[in-house]
């Protein structure tokens, strides 16, 4: 008799749980993105040459990536009575992996984390126990949660803070570990950082009327398909906007604000395809140009120049 999936031993259960709700390649390339940009940004604004050392970025990287993934559990745990009664499909509420199960691997995580910053880069320690704090306020929903559930563009505007904070602790393992204090200039990185995290958040739940789910949170449940998926391209207008400022703040030119203007007005492409004909095939593109936007901008902020210094 071939077993559930319940049945089956933890490594195989986690590894589908990952793959569905936070799939370590996927979002390793795009926290890896995110953490060399904001290394980057903030040497090109300090004018410094070359890149911190590949340990340091390894560090880094483990850290700002299980940062996100402790976010995920987190949001297992908070979103937990909703998903049993509406999201039964999902990896928790239908048993392919328990709460408790992913509540010991957190703390695993967490130790695991505090075991290499204090052997590598115990200067970060300060940075990390800031983000944690945060991370915390987020799992209790900051002790107001039936306030925050009643309103979910305050519930937004507060959980998308955490963005620029782990970007904050990304740009502290250049300024930081060096000694120095970190550039104003990176105020216009964490502004784009905090617009991409809305972007993406509104991206992926905008949906087309027949995809919408009861008790499901969803931008075009909330807006309307019209009203939302104009306050989508109008938050991606917004970080365009944004994205200028820390381009020319950085120096990059003419040349860069045109590349940038031009990924702005393919990625808005979807969303003029969506309020024609709202199809869930459709919706789905907005989510991707929403990924592809957040993707390009933190490379061509930081990443891209960084390269072509260091070639």
């Amino acid at each position: 008799m071939e077993k559930t999936e319940q049945q089956q031993p933890f490594w195989w259960r986690f590894y589908r749980y990952q793959n569905e709700r936070f799939p370590f390649l996927g979002h390793g390339l795009l926290v890896g993105a995110f953490t060399f940009s904001a290394i980057s940004y903030s040497r090109i604004c300090r004018g410094v040459e070359g890149f911190i050392s590949l340990q340091d970025y390894a560090v880094g990287l483990f850290i700002t990536l299980s940062l996100f993934f402790l976010l995920r559990i987190f949001d297992e745990f908070k979103d937990k009575e909703d998903d049993a009664k509406y999201r039964q499909y999902l990896p928790v509420p239908r048993g392919l992996i328990r709460l408790e199960e992913l509540k010991s691997i957190g703390w695993i995580v967490g130790f695991a984390q505090l075991c290499v910053l204090g052997w590598f880069q115990p200067q970060m320690l300060s940075l990390y126990f800031l983000v944690m704090t945060y991370l915390l306020l987020m799992g209790v929903e900051f002790f107001v949660p039936k306030w925050l559930k009643a309103r979910q563009i305050a519930y937004i505007a507060s959980h998308m803070v955490i963005i620029p904070l782990v970007d904050l602790y990304a740009s502290g393992l250049d300024w930081l570990l060096e000694g120095a204090p970190p550039h104003s200039g990176l105020v216009l990185f964490f502004v784009v950082s905090y617009l991409n995290g809305v972007v993406l958040e509104f991206g992926r739940k905008l949906r087309a009327p027949e995809s919408e789910e009861p008790g499901v949170v969803s931008y075009t449940g909330l807006y309307g398909v019209r009203g939302g998926t104009i306050a989508w391209m109008g938050l991606l207008i917004a970080t365009w906007v944004a994205v200028l400022a820390a381009a020319s703040f950085a120096g990059y030119g003419w040349v860069g604000s045109l590349i940038f203007t031009a990924l702005a007005i393919i990625c808005l492409v979807p969303g003029f395809a969506f309020l024609r004909s709202p199809t869930p095939k459709k919706a789905k593109y907005i989510e991707y140009a929403s990924a592809l936007w957040t993707f390009t901008m933190y490379l061509g902020l930081g990443g891209i120049p960084m390269v072509l210094q260091l070639i």
